[in-house]
């Protein structure tokens, strides 16, 4: 079986915008990944479910958008039941030991992740990517998180998929100024007129 090198990025997709595609492709260039799987996730943990599209919705926008064909849109977390990523990434590994995986983010989700359930667990099992986000790279760099684990951030980021966990770099790159949040805020505001 091949060793494949996987960037998974996870999330609502709610929805897909150019920015997941953004940091998707910068990951395989900078990572030298085989493929990122967009992990759409059928309820986020620390968000309501009250604004929350379908999770066929979120599917059909994500590949519509993916156009790539190292990036793969799975319902995976749906098929195997898990709701945490503790729980999905153990799941993956499982299935796949042979694949290294890297954990992608956004710098606004290492400044959360102290909230998520078992994020030491995903830090010190999971190789993990972070990008900058617009007004959050700094804030994040001195976060809970990022200090915790500052002895393990790689700087070069080819060499990440291999490094043994706990394994971070962070990724200052051209920011992408795309957000689920206000896209969904733009379509309510559009939509209050018709």
């Amino acid at each position: 079986m091949a060793r494949l090198k996987i960037g998974l990025l996870g999330g609502s997709f709610n929805p897909a915008h150019e920015g997941h595609r953004h940091i998707s492709l910068l990951a395989l260039k900078q990572m030298r990944l085989d493929q990122v799987w967009w992990l759409i996730s059928p309820q986020n943990p620390l968000k309501g479910s009250d604004e929350m599209a379908p999770l066929s919705h979120r599917m059909a926008g994500a590949r519509a958008l993916a156009r790539h064909p190292r990036i793969r849109v799975s319902d995976l977390e749906n098929r195997l039941g898990t709701r945490y990523t503790a729980d999905t990434l153990a799941r993956l590994r499982r299935r796949y030991p042979h694949h290294h995986f890297v954990w992608l983010m956004g710098a606004d989700n290492l400044m959360q992740l102290p909230q998520w359930r078992r994020w030491r667990e995903i830090v010190e099992t999971t190789p993990m990517a972070v990008f900058n986000r617009p007004g959050e790279g700094h804030r994040a760099l001195a976060g809970a998180a990022a200090a915790r684990y500052a002895a393990y951030r790689v700087r070069r980021p080819f060499e990440l998929p291999l490094a043994p966990p706990p394994a971070w770099c962070f990724l200052f790159s051209r920011l992408h100024p795309a957000s689920s949040t206000e896209l969904r805020a733009a379509h309510l505001e559009t939509g209050k007129g018709t």
